[in-house]
């Protein structure tokens, strides 16, 4: 069966954490593997060592029992291992067309033997890449004014560009729709078929099951199990994944619902928010519902001030508001966690104490504008204990998180800010079960403390597991609202897809 890749017992550390500790791993070309855990497992550090990523491993990795020696990203690929991490936009280099994003590996190796680059040939090369895939997307669009699922099929086209042997999909569907995730489904089958291995982080189980013909479980840095899907359960892995049965995982809010907090009146922007209105109280929660793609991460920025209303009014307790940055929202009390944590929820590249008390620095400031440093750092340890957020400590690098540890720090540091509104826009995007059941319940306890919160999510179980009534949006407009106890993942389906 095709080729065989091994990973043999690969043990890596970091400053203060063993981050994989003797793992085992192999796949067959021609065939799709999961490799799933809770956030933290070590299942992207162990591709990162595949993908030559991190360097300073012990074990061996091998090809049909030869060993090879990856140190660098380079190296792998000339073994024909690429990867696709789950942030496309790191990977990608917006103001150049997507001929050129596909080819970058071309063009890299062209400027270094100084020969000149044949734009008609590199066009016509990444069109037909494109279209052997069926990838609808001109090859000379700008990246920048891609989707993000479009932006994920142009860089799974530039690992195909090369001989790619095996291809590391990180949470390949998180950003993507129904439909969207179909069509990855497709050109990976399509990769499939023509022998390209293809290893499948994801927490998403009902995916894997569909797509993977087996599955390897990470635990705490070691490796669980490997087994075929068709001898295990959804159930059994989520057990497997976190080392102990998962009890409910909508938690009962139970909050008093109080007054009006929030009015959006005929709200529009510049671009896809078209006359939206709806109105959130005290304690309650509601959902935006709708695909990707609908305006609800677009919504949300203008609610927070990082878009101009141009036509409409927001009207927080009764007195209608004037936001024209970030800054204005959050000292009329709003807090928004955005979808793309990394980008805009997390300073990656600060300590977890400096990201918890970011937005709400002037407390621990005096007259004179120095920082308490010492009740800084106390009230970031408190908050690290209530979230659960794994971390060897306060100072270690955000960047050096799991995805829904950082999601934790991006929620925590609004609870220390003590928002009166809190927007979540996608909030559990590539978080496991465990994270997940850990932020509904974060979210249901700001609702028993009477705060309002807006719930923006394509995950349309989860919106109908936490929230009390649901906004549906389609193409930038709220096309109905709904008590979500009286409503089901079909219909708020059938308003998300344009039924009327």
């Amino acid at each position: 069966m095709g080729t065989r890749l091994e990973m043999k017992g690969i043990s890596i550390e970091f400053p203060g954490v063993k981050a994989l500790s003797d793992v085992d791993f192999s796949v067959h070309s021609g065939t799709a593997h999961a490799l799933v855990g809770a956030n933290g497992a070590g299942k992207s550090t162990l591709m990162k060592v595949l993908s030559g990523a991190h360097v300073h491993y012990t074990g061996d990795i091998c090809l049909d029992g030869l060993k090879q020696e990856i140190r660098s990203p380079k190296e792998a690929q000339e073994q024909g291992i690429q990867i696709v991490y789950q942030e496309v936009d790191t990977a990608l280099i917006p103001y150049l067309t997507v001929g050129e994003n596909v080819m970058m590996n071309e063009m890299v190796q062209n400027m270094g033997k100084r020969q000149l680059v044949k734009w008609k040939e590199l066009h016509s090369a990444a069109t037909r890449i494109l279209e052997d895939m069926k990838i609808d997307v001109p090859s000379k669009k700008l990246v920048k004014d891609l989707t993000l699922a479009q932006k994920q099929m142009v860089l799974i086209a530039r690992a195909v560009s090369t001989e790619c042997k095996f291809l590391i999909l990180d949470e390949p569907t998180a950003p993507l729709s129904h439909k969207e995730t179909k069509e990855l489904f497709r050109i990976v089958n399509g990769l499939k078929q023509k022998d390209v291995g293809i290893i499948f982080i994801s927490h998403r189980l009902p995916e894997i099951f569909e797509i993977c013909e087996k599955i390897t479980v990470m635990r705490n840095g070691e490796r669980v199990t490997c087994r075929a899907m068709v001898d295990v359960t959804q159930n059994e892995v989520v057990e497997l994944m976190l080392g102990k049965t998962l009890d409910e995982q909508f938690p009962e809010v139970n909050a008093a619902i109080g007054g009006v907090v929030l009015e959006v009146k005929r709200v529009s922007d510049a671009g896809k928010i078209k006359q939206v209105s709806l109105h959130l109280k005290a304690g309650e929660i509601i959902g935006l519902a709708g695909l990707v793609g609908a305006g609800k991460t677009e919504l949300c920025k203008v609610l927070f001030g990082h878009t101009p209303i141009i036509t409409g009014e927001v009207i927080l307790n009764g007195r209608r508001l004037t936001m024209k940055t970030p800054h204005d929202a959050v000292k009329n009390g709003l807090a928004l966690v955005p979808e793309e944590r990394r980008k805009e929820g997390v300073l990656v590249q600060e300590s977890v104490t400096a990201n918890l008390t970011a937005a709400s620095i002037g407390t621990f400031s005096n007259a004179f504008s120095f920082v308490d440093r010492k009740a800084e750092k106390e009230k970031a340890r408190e908050m690290i204990a209530i979230l659960g957020i794994r971390t060897s400590s306060g100072d270690a690098m955000v960047e050096n998180l799991s995805g829904g540890n950082q999601q934790k720090v991006a929620i925590g540091k609004w609870l220390i800010a003590d928002a009166d509104v809190y927007i979540f826009d996608e909030p559990t995007k590539g978080v496991d079960v465990g994270a997940k059941k850990d932020i509904f319940e974060l979210i249901a306890k700001l609702a028993r403390n009477g705060k309002a919160v807006i719930y923006a999510s394509s995950e349309l179980s989860e919106i109908i597991g936490i929230t009390n009534r649901t906004y549906v949006l389609y193409d930038g407009a709220t096309v109905i609202e709904l008590q979500t106890n009286k409503t089901n993942e079909e219909e708020l389906l059938f308003y998300s897809t344009g039924g009327n």
